[in-house]
């Protein structure tokens, strides 16, 4: 009998955590069942600033969420990008008001790119606390294809649009433009020369700002010249966990409604009309889920699909939340487009994933080349 051939590990894929995998994530679910409902999340988005402090305090000092991709030497726990992905899918159940995404996620990604280990001593391990949340300033008006700040002599210049977080951040990590090439700068919130400005956004659940410079002195810190292209493709991923995540709680919260919504003396849910959409609903969210998956998978391998995988994720995730958001929209009825309702927040949400960082669309060259067209 011939020896088989050893087989490659498996790629990770959602219902095989490993013990620790479903650990953490048992863990985010039952502090976010406490403490995440939509009472508290209405109030975070009136609070100023806009977010749960608490919230975020309980996940960092309980979970260690904002620890999970630091390094141990910097404070952190060592764990790779795959288990922040289980975190932000969580999250997006519940569009929690924390700042993963703009700090935990992009800035935190930033400084490690950037290798500057005086850095990322001074600043990792007091967000690997989650008692500094530190916000990536980067976009200009138009989007994040060009940097909205200017560099000379280490004083910065301009504003950076559509900053997550950036209305409570303590720190400020600004990409910027200098003589052609990419800069990264360390800066106070509250140094001189910085203007921050909440601004009015169609997704209520998540804060941004609009932050000037005025000739305001930064601290450089080293950054590789594919910085910007390794952020995007990091912030793709964790948007598609995020997309995945709020369109299971869409489906969960559609189903639990045509359930219980009666018509003509039954459950509209019993409807076979409405029975095939919530199937089609399920169906496109497991796909989704295991695109994104297998998109942070080739990320933390550096795979050499990697961009054909960020970028698959990235569309097909973008196009599953809006359709299913769309859907529980439509399933709900009149009820579910009125501001009492939590599923048009859902909605909104969905609809503003696919605009932060570069739209799904940037992403189908790679596609294209893959299928060498």
């Amino acid at each position: 009998m011939s020896t088989p051939e050893p087989q490659a590990p498996p790629l990770y894929s959602p219902g095989i955590d490993t013990e620790e995998q479903a650990a953490l994530r048992a863990s985010v679910a039952d502090v976010l069942r406490r403490q995440a409902g939509p009472d508290r999340l209405r109030s975070a988005m009136a609070a100023t600033p806009r977010t749960d402090r608490d919230l975020w305090a309980t996940l960092s000092g309980q979970v260690g969420v904002a620890a999970l991709s630091i390094p141990e030497r910097f404070g952190g726990v060592g764990a790779s990008l795959v288990e922040t992905h289980i975190v932000v899918e969580e999250l997006g159940r519940t569009l929690a008001a924390v700042p993963m995404l703009g700090s935990a996620v992009l800035a935190t990604q930033a400084l490690l790119h950037s290798r500057d280990d005086d850095a990322c001593d001074r600043l990792l391990p007091a967000m690997a606390e989650g008692e500094t949340v530190a916000a990536l300033c980067w976009a200009d008006e138009a989007g994040w294809g060009r940097g909205g700040v200017t560099a000379t002599g280490g004083l910065l210049t301009g504003t950076a649009h559509y900053v997550l977080d950036g209305e409570f951040a303590d720190v400020l990590l600004v990409i910027a433009r200098a003589g052609g090439q990419t800069t990264l700068h360390e800066v106070a919130a509250d140094a001189d020369g910085v203007t921050r400005r909440p601004v009015p956004v169609m997704d209520p659940t998540r804060s941004m700002a609009s932050i000037s410079f005025d000739e305001t002195p930064s601290t450089p810190i080293a950054a590789p010249a594919d910085l910007v292209e390794r952020l995007l493709a990091v912030g793709a991923v964790a948007l598609s966990a995020e997309q995945v995540g709020v369109a299971s709680a869409a489906l969960q919260r559609t189903v639990e409604y045509t359930s219980t919504r009666t018509q003509f003396g039954r459950p509209i849910g019993s409807f076979q009309a409405l029975k095939h959409r919530m199937a089609d609903m399920f169906a496109a969210v497991e796909t989704a889920r295991s695109v994104s998956y297998d998109a942070v998978d080739a990320l933390v391998r550096d795979s050499l699909d990697v961009d054909e995988a960020v970028a698959a994720a990235r569309m097909l995730c973008s196009d599953t939340v809006t359709a299913v958001a769309g859907e529980a929209v439509q399933m709900h009825g009149g009820i579910g487009i009125t501001w009492e309702h939590d599923v048009q927040l859902f909605f909104k949400r969905a609809h503003a994933t696919t605009l932060l960082l570069n739209r799904p669309w940037t992403h189908a060259a790679a596609i294209e080349t893959a299928a060498g067209l």
